[in-house]
C-alpha cells in the first residue's frame, strides 16, 4: 500500500487523483485549507486522512507531513497540486497579485516539498509529482505571470531530480495542457481587474478566448488521473511528463524553435568564448 500526500485535494486534479488512489487501496493524505471540503468530496474511508493545509504556511506543511507519517508510517508519493491561475497582461497585474500567485504556486510548493523530503530521505524512496503546465514549456500573452510560476516549477523540479535520484527519490514536472477542469473558472483563475486598451488585441483577446473554452477543453481529467496512478510505479521516470495533445504539440514546437535559433545564431553563441589559445589565460 502506497501513501499519497496530495495538496489541493478537494477538487480538480487533486480530488480525482485522491479518488483513484483510494479506490486502488492506497492510503491518501488529502490536504486543503478546510479539510471538510475534502471529506465532503471523498467521504471518510479508513485509508483517507484529511488534513488542513494552507501551502503558504510552512509550519502547517511540517505539521501535515508529521500527521501523515504518524497515521500511515510513511509518504511514498507527494503530489504538489495546489495552485491557481492569473489572467492579464504582465503590466496589468498588480504587485499584490503577482506576490500572492508566487506565494502559492512557487513558495507553497517549495514549503510542502521541503516538509516532506526529510521523511522520503529517511525511507530512501519516494516520488514527487509537481503539477506544472503547458505554460511551463512556453509562455503566452495574458498568462505571462502565471507561466513564469510554472517555469519556476520546471526549474525546481529539474534540480530536485538531480539532487534526489542518488537517494532513490524521483521528481517529475507534470505538464497538463488544457483539460476540462474548473481551471478557467473564478474558483481557480484570478483575472486582473485592470485592462489596458493597448493590450486589447493580445492579452485582451486571451481573456475572451479563456471564457469561451472553459469546460470545452480537449483533455479528459479522468484519464490524466489514471495515467498518474500508474506513473508512480514506472522505473526511472522522466523529469518532465507532457500530458495532452496540445502539450505534445507545444513540446515539439518549442524544441524546433530552439533548434532553429541555434542554427541561425550558433556562430554568434560560440564566438563569446575565449579564443582557444587564450583559454588558460
Amino acid at each position: 500500500m502506497r501513501t499519497w500526500f496530495i495538496t489541493g485535494a478537494s477538487r480538480g486534479f487533486g480530488a480525482l487523483i485522491a479518488e483513484k488512489a483510494l479506490a486502488a487501496g492506497d492510503a491518501v493524505v488529502a490536504t486543503a485549507r478546510n479539510p471538510k471540503t475534502v471529506t465532503d468530496r471523498l467521504g471518510e474511508p479508513p485509508n483517507l486522512l484529511a488534513v488542513p493545509l494552507d501551502v503558504t504556511d510552512e509550519t502547517q506543511g511540517h505539521a501535515a507531513a508529521k500527521a501523515a507519517v504518524q497515521r500511515f508510517g510513511r509518504i511514498d508519493v507527494l503530489v504538489n497540486n495546489a495552485g491557481y491561475g492569473l489572467l492579464g497582461a504582465v503590466e496589468e497585474a498588480t504587485g499584490a497579485e503577482i506576490e500572492a500567485l508566487y506565494r502559492t504556486n512557487v513558495f507553497g510548493l517549495l514549503a510542502v516539498t521541503r516538509a516532506v523530503l526529510p521523511h522520503m530521505r529517511r525511507q530512501r524512496s519516494g516520488r514527487i509529482l509537481n503539477l506544472s503546465s503547458v505554460g511551463g514549456l512556453r509562455s503566452a500573452a495574458g498568462f505571462g505571470v502565471y507561466c513564469s510560476t510554472k517555469f519556476a516549477v520546471e526549474g525546481l523540479t529539474e534540480a530536485l531530480a538531480a539532487e534526489l535520484a542518488p537517494l532513490g527519490i524521483f521528481a517529475t514536472a507534470v505538464e497538463p495542457g488544457y483539460f476540462r477542469t474548473d481551471f478557467l473558472d473564478a474558483t481557480s483563475l484570478s483575472v486582473s481587474p485592470a485592462a489596458i486598451a493597448d493590450y486589447h488585441a493580445t492579452a485582451g483577446a486571451v481573456r475572451t478566448h479563456a471564457a469561451q473554452i472553459s469546460h470545452n477543453q480537449p483533455g479528459d481529467p479522468q484519464r490524466l488521473a489514471d495515467v498518474l496512478i500508474d506513473f508512480v510505479d514506472v522505473p526511472n521516470p522522466p523529469v518532465r511528463l507532457p500530458l495532452g495533445s496540445d502539450t505534445a504539440a507545444a513540446t515539439e514546437a518549442v524544441a524546433a524553435a530552439h533548434l532553429a535559433v541555434l542554427k541561425d545564431w550558433r556562430a554568434v553563441a560560440v564566438s563569446t568564448d575565449f579564443p582557444k589559445e587564450d583559454a588558460t589565460a
